[in-house]
């Protein structure tokens, strides 16, 4: 093993992956120290946490030793193709830790659920009660377009699709929603 010491530091990025794929520990571990800065700093990058960094990094690392035989430089060198599993994996992990929204289909009912009851007077401080409250009293076109853009993140575009309606009028409900808001939780109470 003493033998590659010295070389393994000089080969080219595909011999390392080449000498990845049969398993040599010593050519396993030149190739992980030539891309481990990179690969886990694309992963912090999506993630914004070292820890989970890390663990993104031994996976894209697993990753490219079952795949090592697949790569092919004509796509992009390995560098390109490390940071894409990882940034692959990272986006996985993000997406993974996301709280699942409720579906759009179910917001008639949650409109109706919101409303003015002792039990969220006591759970909600005055600001979000008369938001909600402010929520509740939009017509439900403009209330579902608001909840769709503020809650969900869809884009004027995605709720015409999904409410099968004209991006203008999408666009419209959601500006005159934010308008009616703005003006009932403008005038004091």
């Amino acid at each position: 093993m003493q033998r590659f010491r010295f070389s393994v530091g000089r080969l080219p990025d595909e011999a390392l992956l080449s000498g990845l794929a049969t398993g040599d520990p010593e050519l396993a571990i030149g190739f992980v120290r030539r891309f481990q800065d990179r690969v886990v700093g694309v992963a912090i990058a999506v993630t914004g946490d070292p820890q989970l960094a890390e663990d993104i990094a031994q996976q894209t690392f697993e990753r490219a030793c079952r795949h090592a035989q697949i790569y092919d430089s004509r796509r992009g060198s390995v560098m390109t193709w490390l940071t894409t599993i990882a940034h692959n994996l990272a986006i996985d992990a993000v997406r993974s830790r996301r709280p699942e929204p409720v579906a759009p289909e179910d917001l008639d009912a949650m409109l109706d659920v919101v409303s003015e009851t002792p039990e969220h007077r006591a759970l909600a401080d005055e600001a979000s009660s008369r938001l909600r409250a402010a929520v509740a009293e939009l017509p439900r076109e403009q209330g579902r377009a608001l909840v769709m853009a503020g809650i969900y993140g869809m884009t004027a575009q995605q709720i015409a699709d999904w409410e099968k309606i004209p991006l203008g009028t999408a666009k419209t409900r959601i500006r005159a929603a934010m308008g009616k808001l703005r003006t009932t939780l403008a005038s004091p109470k």
